[in-house]
């Protein structure tokens, strides 16, 4: 066996969640505002009571930690994701090394478009489950989730659905 023989036979996440959004702020607001991962406080739902655990300032490069606590449908749940890729001001990638899900990982990009930046989130996931939970459950949580992230940064950065 090889040292890649085994990120060949690791499964794949099967699930997909591709959003974008065009927000009135320059590449470099932006980038600085996702740099701060306690911002996160800032775009995530109340529902899930969020908290990140590690203290400020954290210094994000790839290997950097961050453990965060939440709740969900009344289950309080830790999380611990690392920076698995750091390529400021246009991408990085986070990914969970403990938490809900069997994988998670958050790619997070950022295109220069002058005075707008569009800010685009992939995440590849998996749990334990299946479609059927999926579809009833997870799917709904992760879009609710996402779609509260989206109003958050209209609502920080300004909506430029008008200009669109």
């Amino acid at each position: 066996m090889t040292s890649t023989d085994h990120i060949r036979t690791r499964r794949q996440p099967r699930f997909h969640l591709y959003r974008e959004l065009v927000v009135p702020a320059t590449l470099a607001n932006v980038f600085a505002f996702f740099s701060d991962a306690h911002n996160l406080d800032r775009i995530t739902p109340n529902f899930l009571k969020f908290r990140v655990l590690t203290q400020a300032p954290i210094d994000m490069h790839v290997g950097a930690q961050i453990d965060y606590a939440l709740r969900l449908r009344g289950i309080p749940l830790s999380w611990t994701s690392e920076i698995s890729a750091w390529e400021p001001p246009f991408r990085f990638v986070d990914t969970q090394i403990k938490g809900p899900y069997r994988s998670w990982i958050h790619e997070h990009r950022f295109e220069d478009m002058g005075n707008k930046t569009k800010v685009i989130d992939e995440v590849q996931y998996d749990f334990f489950g299946g479609y059927l939970v999926h579809t009833l459950f997870i799917k709904r949580d992760i879009n609710r989730i996402f779609d509260h992230r989206t109003q958050a940064l209209k609502s920080i950065f300004g909506d430029d659905s008008a200009s669109s």
